[in-house]
């Protein structure tokens, strides 16, 4: 007993713990958690979140439509679209449809269920089961009676989007359309019909539902109009009225045949012939009449010398009809008592009794004619009746049969020549023979075109095979001689076919305009006579152009040579590019496809202009790329070209000296160093290219000095070198004047630069108290070395010049007498001209040594 408590306990537990989580569950259930959304969304559409009604974290127990984030509650549509009408086809219109969800939250993993809506969007069009409607009301339907349609459209949705409305169509305004609440469709009578008028209606049945984006369908409503009787007979205005028939007739000989209608259709069109009671006994015994057709015929032989009258009354009845009537005369003529026969020879070729005669022959004798008979009567002749190319010629008592003109087959292919006896007996019937001529064809008529020049428009690019037109000829003659067959001439190109029986002009080839834009076919139309015959037809064939070909620069890189310093707006070239295309479609514009630099595009002569001063020195060249695009219909078509532009160098920079830094710069060369050291060196640049950068080196001296100078410069490298053995003469200062210029054409430009060297038994530093002045002829360019010198003082250099004087008046005193009279003339001139000394003048001491 001690044990069975606890156990009793825990089953109580739990099965509170069970109802505890049914009552939630169904609280949840029955609650407002609810979330809609309509139908057929596409992935990752967010329908609602959890977040507003349990904590997270969430998920989501069924994955087939939706997906949940487990941190935010957010749930959204997945790849599967929800169709409303798939996913509950019974459900009524009225009907929510909703699909519970189960998932977890909370902390303590809730069970919770939830339900999504799915809410109807017009996806469906209406539709009728039928696509025709018949429909049958008699002709004498009253105005503004209505039928019923039963067959209404159907529509899947629900609510606005499933409710429809009506229209008609092509009613004419004789048939209206009410829609009544059910819905119920009734087809209203707006006017009379009349089945003899029109017996049959077809109109259009339109149904549009009310949704967002209306859908609509259509139906064929036919409407048979069915007869009443309402029409009654009456006889034809060409029913006869009045027959004459021989004496002689034979029995069941038709006589005539009178002929009634009724606008009706079936059994109420039914016509019966009857005579009149008033008809007389004796036409009633001679003649009778069928009540079906209408036909009048004898009942026995007539056997009649004299002439008679029969008059009949004819009745047409029909169905609840009054009858009509029409009345027959019918005269009986007297038999002939005598008849004279017409015997003929053929002389031209016949075939049972039919003569046959070529067209086109002169007047021909066809026959002879001859009268048999009663000899007493000879009185009698031959004459042919009407207007007929025939002419009787009496000769002999007899009759010759002619032809008064050619015959042409063409106008009239056979001939009834009616020849009668005229008797002057009255007892002598007048007989009356008629003789059939047929006339034979000749070809003697060429085919004839409809028309002689056809003229055709087609656009290129053609499917091989297409149809161009039909030509016709006709023939006026018959058989072989009228059988027209087609083809082409031989120097048409073989692209171009023909059928020679139907004249079914083809093109078995692409057309392409732009290799030929017009084509002239000439067609022969030949019989099958002998000789045949023909004629001729042109057809013209215009080829319309199609944006087939894109615009086409002459060379797909254009390379342009512009000198810098140009003015702005110069030419720099000209970019061609064609179409052959034509009209719009050739049309081409030009465009840059990205940064056009520092140039323009005038886009009616093609050409590129600068629109600013180009300098090499700082862009030595434009790489650019062009748009050609065409005016073509329905796509624009495109090419590109590259185009470089070089800006070519003109001789603008002067040479600038690098080495030495100044004019001022010294450098002390040993007295021990030998011939062909390099004791310094010139270096200089340019910013110009090609011979406008090349630098040569001149040093301006005179010759003599030049000829006794220790050193040498490398006119290409710049480098100085020892010339010859420094002596003790050569010690002291040696300035050289160099020119640094470049190879322009016309005219180089160029820089100078004093170098400063100092010959010494020592090696140390060297200094100038000044710059040495270059005060001689400024035509450096053209006649560097044969320009003078002019000196400046300096104090150290003039007092080591006269120590190397006085060494060498001991040698020469000629040369000390030329030391003293040069160094008195500089120095005058160096009292003249020492106020106007430029800024790169020093004044030198006598002894110092320039070149």
């Amino acid at each position: 007993m001690g044990n069975g408590t606890p156990i009793n306990m825990s089953w109580a537990g739990l099965m509170q713990v069970n109802l505890l989580v049914v009552v939630h569950l169904q609280q949840i259930i029955c609650g407002s958690v609810r979330f809609s959304i309509p139908e057929e969304q596409g992935p990752g559409v967010l329908v609602g979140s959890l977040s507003e009604h349990f904590p997270p974290p969430y998920q989501l127990l069924t994955l087939k439509y939706l997906w949940m984030d487990k941190n935010t509650g957010d749930f959204y549509t997945t790849e599967e679209k929800m169709d409303r009408e798939a996913l509950f086809p019974e459900e009524t219109k009225t009907e929510e449809c909703i699909i519970l969800h189960n998932a977890v939250v909370g902390p303590s993993g809730d069970l919770i269920q939830f339900a999504v809506i799915i809410e109807d969007i017009n996806d469906n069009a209406p539709h009728f089961e039928n696509s025709e409607i018949h429909l049958k009301m008699s002709e004498d339907v009253s105005v503004g009676t209505s039928f019923l349609l039963d067959d209404q459209a159907l529509d899947r949705d629900a609510g606005y989007n499933s409710e429809l409305s009506y229209q008609l169509e092509d009613s004419d305004g004789v048939f209206s359309l009410t829609v009544e609440d059910g819905p119920v469709i009734m087809l209203v009578v707006q006017t009379a019909l009349d089945r003899e008028t029109r017996d049959m209606y077809q109109m259009t049945l339109v149904a549009t539902d009310r949704g967002t984006g209306p859908l609509s369908a259509t139906a064929t409503l036919i409407v048979t109009v069915t007869d009443v009787n309402d029409n009654c007979p009456s006889f034809s205005p060409d029913s006869p009225r009045s027959v004459s028939i021989p004496g002689d007739s034979p029995k069941n000989m038709l006589v005539a045949q009178v002929k009634a209608t009724d606008p009706d259709s079936g059994s109420n069109a039914a016509i019966v012939y009857s005579l009149s009671p008033k008809v007389s006994e004796q036409a009633k015994n001679l003649l009778s009449l069928d009540s079906l057709t209408g036909s009048i015929r004898l009942t026995q032989d007539l056997q009649s010398d004299s002439s008679e009258e029969l008059l009949l009354k004819v009745l047409a009845s029909g169905h609840h009809c009054p009858p009509a009537d029409t009345q027959v005369t019918v005269s009986v003529l007297p038999k002939a008592n005598q008849e004279l026969a017409i015997k003929i020879g053929f002389i031209v070729e016949h075939q049972n009794e039919t003569m046959v005669l070529p067209e086109n022959q002169p007047p021909t004798v066809l026959a002879v004619l001859e009268l048999e008979g009663d000899s007493r009567f000879e009185g009698s002749s031959i004459a042919i009746e009407g207007e007929v190319p025939f002419t009787l010629s009496p000769q002999n008592g007899k009759y010759l049969l002619s032809t008064s003109k050619a015959l042409d087959y063409e106008m009239k292919r056979e001939h009834h020549i009616f020849v009668v006896v005229h008797a002057e007996v009255s007892v002598i019937t007048h007989s009356r023979r008629a003789i059939r001529l047929l006339v034979a064809d000749v070809n003697d008529n060429a085919p004839i075109f409809v028309q002689s020049h056809y003229k055709l428009e087609v656009e290129e690019n053609n499917q091989p095979g297409m149809s161009l037109l039909k030509v016709l000829a006709t023939d006026a003659d018959s058989g072989y001689n009228g059988r027209v067959t087609y083809s082409l001439d031989k120097h048409t190109s073989s692209i171009f076919n023909i059928d020679p029986n139907t004249g079914q002009l083809s093109v078995s080839a692409i057309l392409d305009r732009e290799r030929q834009d017009a084509h002239t076919v000439t067609v022969f139309a030949q019989d099958s006579g002998s000789p045949p015959l023909e004629s001729a037809a042109t057809v013209s064939i215009q080829v319309l152009d199609q944006n087939d070909n894109a615009p086409v620069f002459i060379t797909p890189h254009f390379i342009f040579f512009m000198p810098e310093n140009v003015k702005p707006f110069s030419q720099v070239g000209r970019v061609r590019v064609t179409d052959p295309d034509e009209g719009a479609n050739g049309n081409t514009e030009l465009h840059f496809v990205s940064s056009s630099g520092p140039f323009v595009l005038d886009n009616t002569l093609g050409t590129l202009h600068t629109t600013t001063d180009l300098d090499r020195e700082t862009h030595d060249r434009y790489e650019l790329y062009l748009l050609a695009s065409d005016h073509g219909h329905p796509v624009a078509l495109t090419s590109t070209a590259r185009v470089t532009i070089f800006v070519e160098d003109i001789n603008d920079n002067q040479p600038k000296v690098i080495l030495p830094s100044s004019n001022s710069s010294c450098q002390t060369v040993s007295q021990t160093a030998v011939t062909g050291t390099i004791v310094t060196k010139i270096f200089a640049i340019d910013a110009d290219s090609g011979l406008n950068s090349e630098i040569t080196y001149t040093v301006v001296m005179p010759d003599p000095v030049q000829n006794t100078s220790p050193f040498r410069v490398d006119s290409m490298s710049g480098n100085i070198t020892v010339a010859q053995q420094l002596l003790q003469k050569d010690l002291g200062m040696h300035h050289l004047f160099i020119v640094v210029r470049d190879g322009g054409k016309p005219a180089p430009l160029y820089t100078t630069v004093w170098v400063n060297l100092l010959v010494n038994e020592s090696v140390g530093p060297c200094h100038l108290d000044r710059e040495p002045t270059w005060s001689g002829t400024a035509d450096l360019v053209q006649t560097p070395q044969k320009t003078q010198i002019c000196e400046a003082v300096d104090i150290r250099s003039a007092q080591l010049t006269l120590l190397v004087g006085l060494g060498m008046i001991l040698v020469s005193t000629c040369w000390l007498v030329a030391t003293v009279v040069l160094y008195l003339k500089q120095r005058r001139l160096h009292h003249k001209n020492r106020g106007h000394i430029e800024k790169n003048e020093i004044p030198l001491r006598l002894k110092d040594k320039y070149y």
